[in-house]
């Protein structure tokens, strides 16, 4: 434990020594601070590869293990930067401001100003359009690569459905959905599901009163937990029928939302409100 503390103490005071260009022997706490957070960042890029992936020997050095690590930033930089190429020539955004700025705006930044040497840990971006998977534990290029693939999903998600019908749903859902900072998957898939449940074609109609009345009955029939279930069957038979090889992956992505809509269709056909949700 001494030697690696004095092994992970060299390698700071040697990012020290670089970042002020070997022209002063001191720096600020805060700034050495940062740096061990860097390399420690960079470890634990090491520790979170699996077996396949990277096999770390017993004997390696702290030194060794960091710049496997650091080679591993390296790589997943990279790896964004090309998902985010393939991603934009198709990219949509419904006018939604909030997904616009991330993703057409801030992520360019990110790997603009993105310091893989002397601070990794930095997301520098806040990411604000909220993606369906907890991204609160990732920082730094591990964020920004989540939350590339999140939207690689979506993007996915919508390229079966016409521009114009899912712009109708989510003006519907909200008239001021341009300035909303909402998840337009979880809108649309709730759109999506309550037209199968009265039969009728994905999101090409509008719902009339004899539509709520069969969802109202559907959800009087079955606990909240039976819903889900049924919701979940319904979700997964639509993505195998439409998006075939990708549906597990779309499936996995979305899943956790059906729970929520499940349980927002039973309260508000309990409150006879459902057309303020579909």
């Amino acid at each position: 434990m001494e030697n690696q503390t004095e092994e992970l103490l060299a390698i700071v005071e040697e990012l020290a020594m670089a970042y002020v260009s070997f022209e002063s022997t001191s720096i600020r706490y805060e700034k050495a601070e940062q740096l061990m957070e860097a390399v420690q960042y960079c470890i634990c890029e090491t520790e979170s590869q699996t077996e396949n992936q990277l096999v770390l020997a017993e004997n390696q050095s702290v030194r060794q293990v960091y710049k496997a690590g650091r080679a591993c930033v390296e790589k997943k930089v990279k790896q964004a930067l090309d998902l985010y190429h393939q991603i934009l020539p198709e990219f949509i955004y419904y006018k939604n401001r909030c997904l616009y700025h991330d993703f057409i705006q801030a992520i360019p930044y990110f790997f603009k100003w993105y310091d893989i040497k002397f601070e990794p840990q930095n997301t520098i971006i806040t990411l604000d359009y909220p993606v369906l998977k907890d991204l609160s534990n990732y920082r730094g290029i591990d964020r920004v690569y989540e939350f590339l693939r999140c939207i690689e999903l979506e993007q996915k998600f919508f390229c079966r459905l016409l521009e114009e019908e899912v712009m109708a749903i989510l003006l519907k859902n909200n008239p001021q959905y341009e300035e909303s900072v909402e998840n337009i998957c979880e809108i649309i898939l709730c759109s999506i599901v309550g037209h199968i449940l009265v039969g009728k074609s994905v999101l090409e109609q509008e719902f009339e009163e004899e539509d709520y009345r069969q969802i109202k009955e559907f959800c009087s029939r079955f606990s909240p937990q039976e819903i889900r279930i049924k919701l979940r069957e319904i979700t997964k038979f639509f993505l195998q029928q439409y998006y075939k090889e990708e549906s597990e992956a779309l499936f996995l992505y979305l899943e956790h939302v059906v729970d929520g809509i499940a349980v927002r269709l039973y309260h508000a056909a309990q409150k006879d409100v459902l057309f303020r949700i579909l």
